[in-house]
């Protein structure tokens, strides 16, 4: 397979790079799509779901699930969310963490001992992993290895493939100095792999049983969109399978859900903020909605003072596999939050798109209820 970018996933802190300006009248959801589609005409569908008081206020669709076709997505449709996984990822661990199995101090090197690492890397800790400071680089460095791996058809588990990537990850030399941030999806897959280690199960088993199906999220799976579902698309064409991010990738950028799904994530994460999560303990949302050391993340989310003209703090996160693009944007001081989809990647203006139907709706966003 011939990958079109060195980095196949993830768009973490994009969603900040353009500036966003508040629209001067309150905008519908719907129309926020209309809006934005109409701005960035190849993108063939979005979604968007509006969060206040505790559940879903609106939510909307736009758009054909293929590039011209006739079958117009629907609000139940599944779309690829990318690196917005990462929240997910970081929730299992914390729950491992909280149950004793693992520790924020635990040594990387003590934990996978099976694993050769560089100093930084092996006494870096669990907590440095999860924020992105252990000094790991974005991907695997070598291109021609990534894409053999990407590409690996083999019947091996994901959890094996997972092992072999690391195996020459870990191997690299460290990004940047010690204590510093680099945003990292090797990391998230180590963080996988430790999961699996110290309890014996998949990470795919683990996020079922520990994040999804507590919050009823029973339509979540792993890899991506099939025929008759919303594809993803890139170079003004629909993609497949095999253009995305492999299996073994998932902990990283590899969930599939409708917004409804999704919307059940991000609300727990609103009201784990308040103490009333259903997955971690007060103390262990704070620790995920915290900026940790040098930088602006948390664990799993960006963690900034303000957005769109908006104070915060702020949980922001988008994710990207090239072929689709997702952005949430979360206000856990008044409960309220939106979450942006597109089936289009950035150099089709799926970014673009999702960023200004976000910027639509931003001054609207209502607070929870007394």
């Amino acid at each position: 397979m011939n990958w079109p970018v060195p980095h196949l996933c993830l768009v973490m802190m994009a969603a900040l790079s353009v500036a966003v300006a508040a629209p001067a009248r309150a905008a519908d959801p719907g129309e926020a799509l209309d809006d934005a589609m109409a701005q960035n005409a190849q993108v063939p569908a979005m979604g968007m779901a509006v969060l206040g008081a505790g559940h879903i206020s609106a939510l909307a669709v736009r758009g054909v699930r293929v590039i011209g076709g006739q079958a117009r997505v629907v609000p139940g449709d599944p779309w690829h969310i990318g690196s917005d996984v990462k929240a997910m990822t970081a929730v299992l661990i914390g729950r491992l963490v909280e149950r004793g199995v693992l520790h924020w101090d635990d040594q990387l090197g003590a934990l996978m001992p099976d694993l050769a690492m560089p100093p930084r890397y092996a006494h870096a800790t669990l907590l440095q992993l999860m924020s992105h400071h252990a000094g790991l680089p974005h991907d695997l460095l070598n291109a021609g290895m990534r894409a053999a791996l990407f590409g690996d058809d083999s019947a091996d588990s994901p959890g094996a493939k997972r092992l072999r990537y690391l195996a020459l990850a870990l191997a690299d030399p460290p990004a940047g100095r010690g204590g510093s941030f680099h945003y990292s999806n090797t990391g998230y897959l180590l963080a996988a792999a430790i999961a699996e280690r110290v309890t014996g199960e998949t990470w795919e088993v683990l996020l079922r049983r520990e994040v999804l199906m507590p919050l009823g999220m029973d339509k979540a799976r792993f890899g991506t969109t099939i025929d008759g579902e919303p594809r993803g698309h890139r170079g003004g064409h629909a993609t497949g399978p095999g253009d995305t991010n492999p299996p073994f990738f998932a902990p990283a950028g590899g969930l599939v859900l409708p917004l409804e799904d999704w919307a059940k994530f991000c609300l727990d994460q609103l009201a784990g903020a308040r103490g009333a999560g259903r997955l971690l303990s007060p103390g262990g949302y704070r620790m995920m909605q915290t900026s940790q050391g040098a930088g602006e993340y948390g664990m799993g989310w960006e963690v900034v003072a303000r957005y769109g003209g908006r104070d915060g703090p702020v949980l922001v996160h988008a994710g990207s596999d090239t072929n689709w693009f997702a952005l949430a944007v979360l206000f856990p001081y008044n409960g309220s939050g939106v979450l942006v989809v597109a089936n289009a990647g950035p150099d089709m203006g799926g970014d673009a798109a999702v960023r200004a139907a976000v910027a639509a709706v931003l001054p609207d966003l209502k607070p929870r209820d007394p």
